[in-house]
């Protein structure tokens, strides 16, 4: 028997490649791969946030693929590596490294200009980096944890909520944030930078 994901708003599918890169055979259950993903996540956010990082590691591809590997790495094998298709969002995957490239750039600039407040700095970051959309799945989750690592471990700044709910639980939060994200994506960043502090 194999993996049967029962997808909810948002969430990108898995191809049948990707799903056989399962590191944990026995699971067969939605509720069990949100729970040993919870687990690898949870075990990330604690070893991320008790370290010091500079600006110049954060900004890099090699970071932006570690903290992804560190956070998936002991469910799935593509862990901290780029996709290999495409999906229903997110750039063609031959240009995810130059997205990437120039997404990085564009931070550095906006860090070094003080072109916008901290906040908005780290929620744009956010936003840019899950319409890249870099792995197969678990873009939305990473692309938070690096705008909590921007903003706490470089801006010094308190950690953003995120609505306060799981969004893979909380479907009235997720559908708020959904909503935030579509908005980003229409250039209007507002709704986005609230939900992050909600």
């Amino acid at each position: 028997m194999g993996l049967n994901i029962a997808y909810i708003a948002g969430q990108t599918p898995l191809d049948e490649d990707e799903k056989g890169d399962l590191k944990i055979q026995t699971i067969t259950t939605q509720q069990e791969l949100n729970e040993f993903e919870q687990k690898n996540i949870e075990q990330a956010i604690v070893w991320y946030l008790s370290r010091s990082f500079k600006i110049e590691k954060v900004l890099t591809e090699a970071f932006i693929c570690n903290v992804h590997q560190r956070m998936y790495g002991e469910v799935w094998k593509w862990a901290g590596i780029f996709r290999r298709t495409n999906k229903n969002i997110g750039v063609d995957k031959w240009e995810i490294s130059t997205a990437l490239k120039t997404l990085l750039d564009d931070t550095r600039y906006w860090i070094n200009q003080k072109t916008f407040p901290p906040d908005e700095i780290a929620v744009r970051f956010k936003h840019r980096l899950v319409s890249i959309h870099c792995f197969p799945n678990g873009n939305g989750r990473h692309s938070r944890l690096m705008a909590d690592l921007l903003i706490y471990k470089i801006f010094r700044q308190p950690l953003f909520s995120w609505g306060a709910g799981n969004l893979a639980l909380r479907l009235d939060v997720r559908k708020k944030y959904l909503e935030a994200v579509k908005k980003a994506d229409g250039n209007d960043i507002g709704l986005l930078l609230a939900f992050a502090r909600s």
